[in-house]
Parts: C-alpha cells; sequence; structure tokens
C-alpha cells in the first residue's frame, strides 16, 4: 500500500502545476482500499446493470430523468429540481477541489481497478477530466433527484424504488472502483442537504431575483480554484436553467400534459437537440483547446452548457402546441 501511494505522488513530481494538482492529496485511508479490493475479487455487478446504474447518475442520465419529469408530468416540479441538481454540482466540485482525494484507482492503482470512468475519452488519470473522488456526485445526485421525486408523489411504491436506486447507484460506484465509501456516504449526506436547504430557500426567499441570485452567488467561488470539468458543466446548466424558467415562463407557458404520444415526442425532440448542439456548439473551436485545462476553456464549457440548458428548457417547448395538435 505505501508503495503505491509514493508511486502515486512521484509520478507527477517535477511536473507542471495542473499534473501536480492530479495527484490530489494522500489520504491514508486503508481499510477502504482493502474493502474495494475485496468487492472487486469476490463480487461484479453485470455489465449491463452496472451500465444502468452509472448512467442514470451520470450527466446525460440526469438530463433524460429532469426532461421527463419537466415534459411528462410536473413543469415547475422539474424546473425546481433542475435547479436543485445544477445548484449542488457547483457547491460539491468545490468541496472535491479542497479536500483534493485521489479517485481509489488512482491512489492504489495496482489494488483497484476503474471499471467506469467519468470520462472514457481522457485519460484515468486526468483529474481534470475524471474528478475528484470526496464526496461522491452520482450517489448525491440521485439521492436529491429520488428523494425529491418520491417526496412529490407521495407514493409508496416510488419510495421503496427510490431507495433501491439510491442504494445501488452509490454501491455500484464503490465496485466500479471510482469512489471510496465514505465518498458515498458523504455523498448521500450532501444530496439530502441540498434537498433540504431547497425546501428552506422555498420558505423563506420569496423575492424571485434573490432566490436566483443566492444560488449564483453560492456556485461562483469555485471559478477561483476549481479545475473540473464537472464544476463548470453544471455551473452552465444552472445559467442556463435560469434563464430558461424566466423565459418560459414570460414567454411560452406551456402546459403539462397526459398523452403518451405527447410526452415521447416532448422527450425525443429534447434528446435530439442535446446531441447536435452539443455539436454545433464546439464547431468553432480548436478540439485541442476544448479539451485543454485552461480557464479559456471551461469558461466555454460553462458557455455551451448555458445555451444548451436555456434552449432545451426555454425556447424549444414554444413548438409543443404545434406537434401536439397532430398527435
Amino acid at each position: 500500500m505505501k508503495q503505491n501511494v509514493s508511486n502515486f505522488h512521484r509520478c507527477r513530481a517535477g511536473t507542471s502545476p495542473m499534473n501536480t494538482l492530479a495527484c490530489g492529496k494522500v489520504h491514508d485511508m486503508v481499510w477502504e482500499a482493502d474493502l474495494i479490493e475485496w468487492i472487486q475479487t469476490n463480487f461484479s455487478l453485470s455489465e449491463g446493470f452496472a451500465k444502468v446504474l452509472d448512467f442514470v447518475g451520470s450527466e446525460k442520465g440526469l438530463l433524460i430523468i429532469l426532461l421527463i419529469i419537466t415534459f411528462c408530468w410536473k413543469k415547475e416540479f422539474g424546473q425546481k429540481l433542475a435547479l436543485t441538481v445544477s445548484s449542488m454540482n457547483t457547491w460539491l466540485p468545490m468541496i472535491k477541489s479542497v479536500v483534493l482525494r485521489p479517485r481509489p484507482y488512482m491512489e492504489y492503482p495496482d489494488r483497484v481497478k476503474a471499471l467506469s470512468l467519468v470520462d472514457k475519452n481522457a485519460a484515468a488519470q486526468d483529474v481534470a477530466a475524471q474528478g475528484y473522488s470526496f464526496p461522491s456526485m452520482h450517489s448525491a445526485s440521485v439521492m436529491a433527484v429520488f428523494f425529491s421525486l418520491a417526496k412529490e408523489a407521495k407514493k409508496n411504491w416510488l419510495w421503496i424504488v427510490s431507495v433501491l436506486m439510491i442504494v445501488l447507484v452509490g454501491v455500484s460506484r464503490v465496485v466500479a472502483g471510482m469512489h471510496y465509501p465514505t465518498d458515498v456516504l458523504a455523498g448521500w449526506t450532501l444530496g439530502f442537504a441540498a434537498v433540504v436547504i431547497f425546501m428552506l430557500l422555498d420558505r423563506y426567499i420569496h423575492k424571485e431575483w434573490l432566490y436566483y441570485l443566492i444560488l449564483l452567488i453560492s456556485a461562483l467561488p469555485g471559478l477561483f480554484y476549481v479545475r473540473t470539468t464537472d464544476y463548470f458543466t453544471s455551473l452552465g446548466c444552472l445559467i442556463g436553467a435560469i434563464a430558461a424558467i424566466c423565459f418560459e415562463r414570460k414567454y411560452v407557458n406551456y402546459q403539462n400534459t397526459r398523452r403518451i404520444s405527447a410526452m415521447i415526442l416532448r422527450v425525443l425532440g429534447a434528446a435530439v437537440l442535446y446531441l447536435v448542439l452539443n455539436k454545433l456548439l464546439k464547431l468553432p473551436f480548436d478540439k485541442q483547446f476544448l479539451e485543454g485545462t485552461s480557464l479559456g476553456a471551461f469558461l466555454i464549457r460553462t458557455a455551451r452548457y448555458a445555451v444548451i440548458m436555456f434552449l432545451i428548457m426555454g425556447v424549444y417547448p414554444m413548438i409543443f402546441p404545434r406537434f401536439e395538435r397532430k398527435s
């Protein structure tokens, strides 16, 4: 174990500041590494099931869940949940960049396997792309979304499903070697805390402009020290969601629907729009620049996701009345 940890630090010795940052800090949590190694040796999730659990807590998975809730069930609840998840996922990378705990497979490469990278196109040791370990954003996001969903729906069966999803996604992050058990416990705690914070904001902050200002102010400190993609993605989503909610309320004001055909068309159209926009908005920029770790590249990422979120949640619903009359 000690040899693995020392190797982890030597691998970045004398390199650039960004690579030094990627090393993180040593956290002597030997029992957790022992537990992950034992779990990976003795247990495994089927590849398909593991991918489903990973997808649920990922950027695309969360977006689809939010779109289904917003476009197919309760618009106002979905919009509020988008603010909750986006805000929380700017707060957590700020915590990650203070704690600086490397992921288990980074700190113990000879003992822990990386079975589910955050960014499969980036190097496994690239912290800017893969992120730090503590706390688990997958666990926090799934806790916030499914707890809020079950609380809003008030259905016993949904509480059971939500608890199962929260536990399974959290455990799968440990099995995948992406998080220590304490990362997951912290993620669950912070996800629940985020829900409580928004309940308090809803109760005590009644001026909309002040509500949004508080969210933005709470998210902006990370600009000064966070240099991982998860923060800048979430910051863009938060800015875009706020703009979209204001725009939709004033100029669109679409209605909830119970027509299955309309629900399917709404979500499919949004998914296609996301894929198209994500490609188009990258075209003006050099690929190497976008994949870099400069503040400029990160800010472009924020702007890109702000535009995507605004167009999908705010502008795209303007077409609902047109195609839904024919469905």
